[in-house]
């Protein structure tokens, strides 16, 4: 009879500019091929890790969940100090790690997954939020870019803010939130468009970005949104922003596994 292998779960942070993405790739490097390189100093021949969702090259994460099936009975503290001891010095990190019953996973247990995007609007080059922020050098309206948001929450045919590689096997989610906030730099604004939404396509969040930037910038009317998303036509999209100033920031799950 074969013994049940423990699963953990672990919260990771990660600057995505280094790497390709997450999901791991034969001559480029990736979060989930340094995380797997630093668990098999510890245990050779795991299996994969399973993610929540596969960020793309540049994109970043503060709250990524993965897990994995260990032969060792670990203690989940002494786990996570070792694998941080072993991806030094790449900027990826393990900040929580937990025994998970065996029937956890990271994607498919997922109930809800929260993104951030960061807009620096200030005319001077970025030095410390440099790959972290889109930097535009003019003022958004961002009362149109709420309006244009609006028509995108609910539950919808996301074909045209989808990318073609797309691998879903329906374009139709439900958006549940785009909340769009401003704070003070030190040298101009900071917009934060924050989305929640149990699952994303692929290019998604950066499509509704670049779209909205589109109507903050007065290029679109905020009805063109609403056209664009009837259209269910990836052409009809605004340009897709760029993955410097996307975040992951939080996988939520019935049970929260590292309360």
């Amino acid at each position: 009879m074969a013994v049940a292998m423990p699963r953990y779960a672990f919260r990771i942070e990660y600057l995505g500019s280094p790497f390709s993405g997450w999901q791991r790739q034969d001559h480029a490097p990736s979060v989930q091929g340094r995380i797997e390189a630093a668990l098999a100093r510890l245990e050779p021949g795991l299996p994969s890790l399973a993610a929540a969702g596969r960020t793309d090259a540049g994109v970043h994460a503060t709250g990524q969940v993965a897990h994995i099936d260990m032969t060792r009975d670990w203690d989940p503290f002494r786990l996570s100090e070792a694998l941080n001891h072993h991806l030094r010095p790449d900027l990826v990190a393990i900040t929580a790690c937990a025994r998970v019953p065996d029937d956890f996973h990271a994607r498919f247990s997922a109930v809800e997954r929260r993104y951030l995007y960061r807009i620096a609007l200030r005319r001077a080059p970025l030095v410390f939020d440099q790959g972290q922020a889109w930097r535009i050098r003019r003022d958004l309206d961002i009362a149109a870019m709420r309006e244009g948001a609006a028509y995108l929450v609910g539950n919808h045919d996301f074909t045209t803010f989808r990318s073609t590689m797309c691998q879903a096997r329906s374009p139709v989610k439900t958006l549940d939130e785009i909340a769009i906030s401003t704070r003070p730099a030190e040298a101009g604004t900071i917009v934060e468009i924050r989305l929640r939404a149990r699952s994303f396509l692929h290019n998604q969040v950066r499509s509704i970005v670049g779209t909205l930037e589109r109507v903050g910038a007065g290029t679109w009317t905020p009805d063109r949104v609403k056209d664009a998303l009837d259209a269910r036509d990836r052409a009809a999209c605004g340009p897709v922003a760029p993955p410097d100033g996307l975040f992951l920031t939080d996988v939520l799950y019935e049970t929260n596994p590292f309360a």
